[in-house]
């Protein structure tokens, strides 16, 4: 192959060789979504031009061994980056940010959760980048490159070239690209991986200096925004009905609703929440989403806290853990509510140990609370039910009233359960993650049953309401082809992936007779103002949910990426869909979703403004 005339400069064959990998990787490992022949050619432009970009450095270095060296290691960084955010959008259907590098230190806890994302053909993705090293060591002389100034320059303007053309297609495709950061998928399949990485350290180094100069001027339109859009008027019928009694908040893993009330192979998959929903003491929001980015569990935990929304990119328990905020157990505080969280989890994972004093939890019950051993543990530690179990004495020494916050665990991507532990049978399609997922939701589902009897014994039950809500989702978009086959659709759409979002809620009150099914469209950002009102407790708050109750609501529910829900409309990928039957709607109705959308960036923009700013260092909320 290499004869004596051969003469190849390496950078050109690396560029050649990464090029053609990262494009294999866009178009068959990434889902990235296709709809047109525009987009396929930038789609297939970007890896080149990033490549001959980063490769074309190497003409300026004039020591051939050194050149070869950076070629080699170059090659071998970017593709290690391109594996990274594979194995990531394997489990999220997203892509790495700085922020989420911070948080680095989790994954010692994910296990299994990561040796199940990685599959033995992902060797083939370093085959170029063994390729160039056997070039550099074994024809270095025939492949290194010489080049006068002039070649050099040119080389340089060339790849500067084919970096402003390839924006240049994206904009003329895609405009507004670079100031709709938050959708990730666009910024990839239009710029490439690594000149989104490059996009994101720029997000990441403005937002910084965000805190830095805010001075609270921001607050007045905040504000302003808050008190017209957002407050309701008056009381809800149900204002005040739990005051006094204990809140026992379960944060149910990765609990979709798809799954109340259906079976799989014929059995019941959560009986004891499907009773619930049935319960007259109970209300079951069944239009209720999570709103949850990045951060998943922690930024439901956000939500619910604070209604304010989480952060497009990383997970605001890293990224903002010392800001001030003005918290529900802060809040209740004032009210002689005591709070704790239950997670038998390291407490640094997500930061919880820094973040749970500012949002003003008492105390947080560790995995150093609980006794766990190899026989009670699966997956990512503590099953449920010895979970539960284990954390009645601490639950029953609390000051009343107080605010106990459980997190799950079981549910957790893998999915994995002794066999012991599975009551009802594994699905059958092409996707191991929904086929196990069903047999640890039931476990989960009889895991709460059993906490339910357990408070009853301990006599909690009945001056305690009790919220169940699921977290995020548990099955992502990679698994569309087995969650149609399970749903019996054809295909699963965007209008379907959005209702798929849905996650339950249910509120049970003992003894209150009154509970009901509720349609309205709901959210995680709701959580905080309905459970307040609930209490009784009225408070000078800045926030961006209603309560769930009362009849004047805002209509519409934000999720972080800029779609929306309403009673009429599904907004997402820039689509309007109506939300009952799933069509596309025609052009002169969907002028209702275009404005709408322009309301909720404002919203998310407003909430981001809080968080990177830390605002609430400039309120005194006693004197609002």
């Amino acid at each position: 192959m290499f004869g004596k005339g051969f003469r190849l400069p390496l950078y050109v064959i690396a560029t050649l060789l990464f090029g053609i990998k990262t494009y294999i990787v866009y178009r068959f490992l990434f889902s990235l979504e296709i709809e047109n022949s525009m987009q396929e050619f930038i789609l297939f432009i970007n890896p080149f031009v990033s490549a001959f970009l980063v490769f074309a450095i190497s003409v300026w270095i004039k020591k051939t061994s050194r050149q070869v060296k950076y070629l080699r290691y170059t090659a071998l960084i970017g593709t290690l980056v391109i594996y990274a955010n594979l194995v990531f959008y394997r489990s999220f259907s997203d892509f790495i940010t700085i922020p989420q590098l911070s948080q680095g230190g989790n994954a010692g806890d994910l296990g299994s959760s990561i040796l199940s994302l990685i599959k033995v053909y992902d060797i083939f993705l370093f085959a170029d980048v063994i390729f160039i090293w056997y070039l550099g060591k074994k024809h270095q002389d025939r492949v290194s490159t010489k080049y006068p100034r002039s070649g050099k320059v040119c080389a340089f303007a060339l790849s500067l070239a084919l970096l402003v053309g390839n924006f240049f297609l994206a904009e003329m495709e895609r405009p507004q690209l670079f100031t709709r950061a938050f959708d990730r998928e666009y910024l990839v399949k239009y710029i490439g991986l690594f000149n989104y990485h490059i996009y994101d350290a720029f997000l990441h180094s403005k937002v910084k200096t965000q805190h830095v100069f805010a001075d609270g001027s921001e607050l007045p339109a905040i504000k302003e925004y808050v008190n017209t859009t957002i407050d309701q008027k008056g009381e809800s019928d149900l204002f005040g009905v739990a005051k006094g009694k204990n809140v026992i908040f379960i944060s149910a893993e990765s609990l979709q609703t798809f799954v109340i009330n259906n079976t799989v192979n014929g059995q019941e998959i959560t009986p004891f929440l499907n009773s619930l929903v049935a319960d007259k003491d109970t209300y079951y929001f069944e239009n209720f989403y999570h709103q949850t980015e990045q951060g998943k569990t922690s930024d439901s935990e956000f939500l619910v806290e604070n209604s304010l929304y989480p952060l497009p990119r990383g997970a605001v328990f890293y990224t903002h853990g010392q800001n001030n905020y003005h918290a529900f157990p802060e809040i209740i505080k004032e009210n002689g509510y005591y709070s704790a969280v239950f997670h038998a989890n390291n407490d640094s994972f997500y930061n919880r140990d820094q973040m749970y004093p500012s949002l003003g939890f008492d105390y947080f019950y560790d995995q150093e609370a609980y006794e766990v051993t190899d026989d009670n543990k699966i997956g990512w530690g503590l099953k449920d039910k010895p979970f539960f179990e284990q954390s009645m004495k601490y639950l029953q020494s609390l000051d009343q009233p107080f605010y106990a916050k459980f997190i799950t665990l079981t549910n957790h991507f893998p999915f994995e359960l002794d066999d012991q532990d599975k009551s009802i049978d594994r699905y059958d399609s092409n996707s191991n993650t929904l086929n196990n997922y069903f047999p640890t939701v039931r476990y989960m589902d009889e895991s709460i049953e059993q906490f339910f009897q357990q408070l009853k014994e301990a006599g909690l039950y009945e001056n305690s309401i009790i919220v169940i809500m699921g977290d995020h989702y548990g099955i992502s978009s990679n698994h569309n082809k087995a969650m149609s086959m399970y749903l019996d659709k054809e295909q699963i759409t965007p209008y379907d992936h959005v209702q798929l979002q849905r996650v339950p809620l249910f509120i049970h009150i003992p003894g209150h007779g009154k509970g009901e099914v509720q349609s309205t469209i709901a959210g995680q950002i709701d959580v905080k103002p309905t459970l307040l009102s609930l209490l009784g407790i009225k408070e000078n708050d800045i926030y961006f949910g209603n309560d769930l109750f009362n009849e004047d609501h805002k209509g519409y529910i934000a999720l972080r990426n800029g779609d929306f829900i309403t009673k009429d409309y599904i907004y997402t990928n820039e689509t309007c869909y109506n939300f009952e039957t799933g069509e596309i709607v025609e052009e002169t109705e969907a002028s209702a979703c275009t404005d709408l959308s322009q309301v909720i960036e404002k919203e998310l923009s407003y909430s981001d403004d809080i968080i990177y700013g830390d605002l609430f260092r400039f309120v005194d909320f006693k004197q609002e």
